[in-house]
């Protein structure tokens, strides 16, 4: 493959199109707000920039997109008058590497397939700094030759890229990974506000929690912004509270309960009705702060 229509030049969008035209890939680029992607094609020689998904479809392999929830998916590839599925060539592979529904997936799978395409659902995670590097995980789900089919383009973008089964899966492992996640930082959170309400160093607490039974990824990465209320996006929190809500009602389809979701899910949701919804979900620690009547750092 080629040629790659690329439908979404957010926070990670962006960064991962920069990485696949740097790798020898031709990208047709698309995104939601005016000018952006002609701006982004200008920074990116050789990149073009379309003014529809449709436009950007024509005459691609390839089309990735990375939006934000379902909605905008389908949007994109299924519009009756602009969606990528009207400018694509027969046998066009799609990839969503949005975290979506898994519900949504099947059926816009189905949708593309019964029109003569391929579909994998690839959603990531590594936050932006993974995307700008190139390092990020991919879990890919879909029949084995699209996924083998879209891989030179994954590897592009990632650096762990796993074929985790059906189309659907990929969404659902996203799914409890970003569910992990925000606990974790919940718990960190809550870490910090007692360490904060006991006057214990609060640097000398991460300096143990990182190197000690209590470390997690999200102890080297939000530590330091909740200790200095920086909450500089690298993923936003309503779209951490989108997901984690995605996962909560995925459980409660299988049956199954998830105690830590749920919890995360309220302080996410406490931290967006705070004002921190476009800000980084290290803004979790906000809604601890307020429980506990302290903020961190104050004396």
């Amino acid at each position: 493959m080629t040629t790659v229509g690329f439908l979404g030049l957010g926070i990670m969008g962006s960064r991962m199109a920069a990485n696949l035209q740097r790798k020898g890939f031709e990208v047709v680029a698309w995104t939601r707000t005016p000018g952006k992607a002609e701006r982004w094609a200008a920074d990116h020689p050789g990149a073009r920039a379309a003014a529809t998904p449709k436009e950007a479809a024509a005459g691609a392999d390839l089309v990735v997109s990375m939006v934000v929830d379902g909605a905008q998916v389908d949007a994109i590839l299924l519009d009756a008058e602009h969606g990528a599925v009207n400018g694509a060539d027969a046998g066009t592979l799609f990839v969503d590497m949005s975290t979506i529904a898994p519900a949504d997936a099947r059926r816009i799978g189905t949708t593309l397939r019964d029109r003569g395409h391929g579909f994998v659902d690839a959603p990531v995670t590594g936050s932006s700094p993974r995307a700008e590097d190139g390092t990020l995980t991919i879990m890919a789900g879909g029949a084995a030759e699209d996924v083998a089919r879209a891989r030179p383009a994954l590897d592009a973008m990632g650096s762990t890229i796993v074929h985790v089964g059906e189309l659907g899966h990929g969404q659902i492992i996203k799914l409890i990974n970003n569910a992990v996640a925000a606990a974790n930082a919940s718990t960190l959170a809550q870490a910090l506000v007692m360490g904060a309400g006991t006057g214990v160093d609060l640097e000398a607490l991460t300096r143990i929690l990182s190197a000690g039974s209590g470390n997690s990824t999200m102890v080297g990465l939000k530590a330091e912004p909740m200790r200095q209320h920086d909450y500089a996006t690298l993923f936003k929190t309503e779209h951490m509270l989108k997901d984690v809500r995605l996962c909560i009602e995925e459980a409660q389809r299988a049956g199954i309960p998830f105690p830590a979701a749920n919890q995360a899910r309220d302080a996410l949701t406490a931290a967006v009705g705070r004002g921190f919804a476009d800000q980084d979900f290290a803004s979790i620690v906000e809604a601890y702060e307020g429980l506990a009547g302290l903020r961190i750092g104050d004396d």
